[in-house]
């Protein structure tokens, strides 16, 4: 009976463990829960792991005023800063946000802010919603930088969001659970 007693504890604190939002992720996100995650893979090669956050009012699109969440990369391998943004600018033209001097503007902030990556290390996004929306970047939990460009950060989410994402399979899985809580 003791070990059923501890294989049942020991598994609610993994998941608890697993379920908990980083520190850095309740700080802009109040009552953050996990609403998905998913690997993105190129060729058959694993990138990077993706985990949406979001609050009880759930993703509601990078156009929402009022639902701040986080999405954060756990990188698979080693990354170039500069290849960071140079793919995130690609992905920009494919799904056709933002206009083109907009996207090489877009390019080179990205060039500035985005660091070169080592296996394991995170960079998450945090939406920052409401009157002056725009996105903060961090980088393993530290505070990389902040864009105050409301158009910027809708389509730098809309990579993987938006139904037009190059990445569906990947779509689908972050979102899985991001509706509101009722």
């Amino acid at each position: 009976m003791r070990r059923l007693l501890a294989a049942v504890v020991l598994s609610f604190s993994v998941f608890a463990a697993v379920a908990a939002p980083p520190a850095f992720v309740t700080g802009d996100v109040p009552e953050a829960r996990l609403a998905g995650e998913g690997d993105y893979t190129w060729f058959g090669m694993r990138i990077y792991q993706a985990q949406l956050w979001v609050g009880p009012l759930g993703y509601q699109g990078a156009a929402s005023e009022t639902a701040p969440f986080v999405l954060e990369l756990r990188y698979a391998r080693s990354l170039d800063g500069k290849k960071i943004a140079e793919a995130s600018y690609e992905q920009m033209q494919k799904i056709g946000v933002g206009t083109p001097e907009q996207r090489l503007a877009w390019l080179s902030t990205m060039q500035r802010i985005f660091p070169d990556v080592r296996e394991g290390q995170r960079i998450a996004g945090a939406y920052r919603a409401g009157i002056a929306p725009g996105v903060r970047f961090y980088l393993d939990g530290k505070v990389l930088a902040d864009v105050s460009d409301g158009d910027f950060a809708r389509a730098f989410f809309a990579i993987w969001l938006a139904p037009a994402t190059t990445a569906p399979k990947l779509r689908s899985a972050l979102l899985q659970n991001a509706a509101p809580l009722p």
